[in-house]
């Protein structure tokens, strides 16, 4: 369940039945459930109240909230044998007609080659995947942001975010599962927010949400830059099925439809590939195709992350871009992530693998995939036309500095700059020359850092107003309209 305070379609339902909603009433709230609570402090609103009666919109003044506020709630105690005896009822001969889950088929989903669920479903699993989380005292007592790799690409059994999106797992009972063993393991220590990244960045950006009906869209949102973004079903097809010509992204977006998860570096070089890194194509497609697939998108983090990976809200540093070809050789330099969703290109060797094109004709035969007939051109120059959308960034921030008076640009590099050195945050044990992206929300070690300090509340309401641009030329994309 998700909170009316964040969801638009449940803000109208609630508005046509005339009555205020009350999620702490005993109605809402069944003893023995303890994956009602979707949230750690209800509905953000006292956090809304000590930012001011405005949800804070940088993860910096976020912490520095929940920093002072009481602990969440606990959560309700796990139903037991003796509360089960006592609920009996009546079932009907037509109990399965009338209530039974239906197939696959009788939803008129295929099933033929279907592999089996990568995700298995329920609050029973839920708590199994959290036992086995926690079952890794060393991590939790010295938390450090996880390090990426081959394996990391691939569904952990302890993952555990579409569980915390469906509510088999209580955000609550996670976190206080984790404060007691962290206290245990540093004995009486109180452990850092750090601990709670994952949950917090999740807060966040339901607080934010909070009282925004157009939070998932870019007109009317009052957080949100006004970017003219162009319109072109062509190629946001072929990024959605995995058509794009660049291994790393179509790996990414088969494994997306195959398993409904992806890892969380691999949606941010997706996200930035459509819309400010390539295609330049709108994040609101994004949230749509991810919503869509995406088995942990709930309405305000799926909205928020993309507004953050486009630069069209919380984060800034649109200079930053994914290389589709270098991150992928950098985080799996065999290509054994791209042979296992793309088995076309399976006989490629790992040289060739991140950009099958430029492979001698007697390699694409020896591999019997012949690119532009059996797995597609790239459909764009990367070099190019990432270099020509970061000048068109940098213009929109310009813009919106010249009119609103914010030296957002003092210390942005050029493009060239920017494409030829390595990025900054570079994951532990990779190196500084290893990484090609900031690493985005999965604790506050991971936040990005602000060009400007102690300009954290330079994301505010003021800075989000409408930007348009023009007179810069558009990459040549096949099907781009205007």
């Amino acid at each position: 369940m998700l909170w009316a305070s964040t969801v638009p379609s449940l803000i109208a339902r609630n508005e046509r039945n005339d009555a205020k909603w009350d999620l702490s009433h005993p109605e809402w709230v069944k003893e023995g459930s303890p994956s009602v609570w979707d949230l750690l402090w209800q509905t953000g609103r006292r956090i809304i109240e000590l930012n001011g009666n405005k949800p804070p919109l940088t993860y910096k003044r976020f912490q520095a909230i929940i920093s002072r506020m009481e602990l969440p709630k606990k959560p309700v105690s796990s139903i037991v044998s003796q509360q089960m005896e006592t609920c009996k009822v009546d079932i009907q001969e037509n109990h399965d007609d009338m209530y039974g889950v239906p197939s696959l088929e009788e939803l008129g989903f295929p099933t033929d080659g279907l592999a089996p669920a990568v995700w298995q479903g329920g609050e029973t699993e839920a708590l199994a995947r959290l036992d086995k989380h926690l079952e890794r005292k060393a991590w939790v007592a010295n938390y450090e942001r996880p390090r990426m790799n081959a394996n990391s690409l691939l569904a952990s059994p302890t993952g555990l975010s579409p569980y915390l999106r469906f509510g088999c797992l209580s955000c609550r009972l996670f976190y206080y599962r984790l404060w007691e063993l962290y206290k245990k393991v540093k004995r009486n220590s109180t452990p850092p927010l750090s601990l709670y990244g994952q949950l917090l960045w999740r807060e966040f950006f339901y607080t934010a949400a909070t009282n925004n009906p157009k939070f998932d869209r870019m007109e009317g949102n009052p957080i949100c830059i006004q970017i003219p973004w162009d319109k072109n079903p062509e190629a946001l097809a072929k990024w959605a099925e995995g058509k794009t010509g660049f291994p790393w992204i179509d790996a990414i977006m088969t494994q997306l439809r195959q398993e409904g998860w992806i890892h969380h570096l691999a949606r941010h070089a997706v996200a930035c590939f459509l819309t400010r890194g390539d295609l330049w194509i709108s994040w609101e497609s994004g949230v749509r195709v991810f919503d869509e697939l995406l088995l942990d998108a709930d309405f305000s983090v799926n909205a928020g992350s993309w507004m953050w990976l486009s630069c069209s809200a919380f984060f800034q540093q649109f200079f930053h871009c994914y290389c589709p070809v270098g991150f992928g050789r950098r985080t799996d330099p065999s290509g054994d992530y791209v042979k296992r969703y793309l088995p076309k290109l399976k006989g490629f060797p790992s040289r060739y693998i991140y950009e099958p094109w430029n492979a001698p004709e007697s390699v694409q035969k020896a591999a019997k995939c012949i690119i532009g007939v059996d797995y597609p051109k790239p459909m764009v120059n990367h070099a190019e036309t990432s270099r020509l959308n970061i000048e068109r960034m940098k213009q929109i921030y310009q813009q919106l500095s010249r009119y609103r008076g914010l030296c957002l640009l003092a210390s942005v590099p050029s493009c060239v700059e920017d494409l030829s050195g390595p990025v900054t945050d570079s994951a532990p044990g990779q190196g500084s020359s290893s990484s090609t992206a900031i690493r985005l929300p999965q604790s506050d070690q991971a936040s990005p850092k602000r060009k400007l300090e102690g300009a954290e509340e330079l994301c505010t309401e003021e800075l989000y107003k409408r930007a348009k641009v023009t007179g810069l030329p558009s990459p040549e994309i096949p099907g781009k309209s205007s």
